[in-house]
């Protein structure tokens, strides 16, 4: 536990003086014993991009995903290119997720439809299941978890994330698997860290983004030994930042990851 501890405080130093920690939850996989909470870990906000782990089990529950290559979908103009060259290539379900591609998620979720996607969420107890995106605007299924209708607490994230560990969705054995497998790995200090990172801002009443205040998540599990630990991380700035707050949030907490827990 002290160690833990000690990596919640290294954790909180290592992040940009323009950023807050708002919860860092740390749980053994197997047993589900809570070995660190700090922050309000019940405060539902938007998944951002963190979503794509759910929608790869589901996307693999339903067939619309294959295995770590297939479906190959392409590019086509008018889709969604600010996340720069990756995005604007022929993408994998792999690529999908190294490169967090918007465009990607949009395919996947006009297939499945508001309500089957709100179907798997309630069953996977995945925050408030609402696909209806922003108030009159009929974007649901573009944007419903960017800043919008879906919300979901860190515990709930944690939760979810060690159901996917253990098999224990309520989806088949091989979709849970071939979402596993798609995640970013990390080797950091001899674990193995597999993790998503999701980033999104405010709106404000006008509809612009506050990108003074970007949420920042950081989530997943780490493996080393028979030691498997679940974790998740929220942050929000409190001014603006250089950088995506999701990857400001990762490498801060990757820095002080190997040299506390052992």
């Amino acid at each position: 536990m002290r160690a833990f501890r000690s990596l919640l405080l290294s954790f909180a130093m290592a992040l940009p003086a323009s950023a807050e920690t708002l919860c860092t939850l740390l749980i053994d996989a197997p047993t589900g014993a809570t070995l660190l909470e700090e922050g309000d870990c019940d405060r539902p906000v938007t998944p951002a991009s963190t979503f794509k782990l759910p929608l790869a089990v589901i996307g693999y529950d339903t067939g619309l995903l294959i295995d770590p290559e297939t479906p190959v979908f392409s590019y086509r103009t008018g889709d969604p290119d600010w996340g720069g060259a990756p995005w604007r290539q022929d993408t994998s379900p792999t690529d999908w997720l190294r490169y967090s591609v918007l465009w990607y998620s949009h395919r996947l979720t006009h297939e499945l439809g508001a309500d089957r996607l709100a179907h798997y969420a309630r069953r996977f107890g995945y925050g408030n299941a609402d696909f209806s995106g922003d108030a009159g605007q009929d974007n649901g299924l573009d944007r419903a978890w960017i800043a919008s209708s879906l919300q979901v607490s860190p515990r709930q994230q944690a939760v979810f994330l060690r159901a996917l560990l253990r098999d224990a969705l309520p989806v088949s054995p091989a979709a849970m698997q071939k979402a596993r497998a798609i995640v970013e790995r990390r080797d950091v200090g001899g674990w193995q860290i597999k993790g998503k990172t999701g980033a999104a801002f405010p709106r404000r009443a006008d509809r612009s983004f506050d990108y003074a205040r970007g949420w920042g998540w950081y989530l997943g599990w780490a493996e080393k030994a028979d030691r498997q630990v679940v974790f998740v991380t929220l942050t929000q700035a409190t001014h603006r930042q250089d950088g995506s707050p999701g990857n400001l949030t990762r490498d801060a907490f990757l820095d002080e990851w190997p040299r506390q827990l052992d």
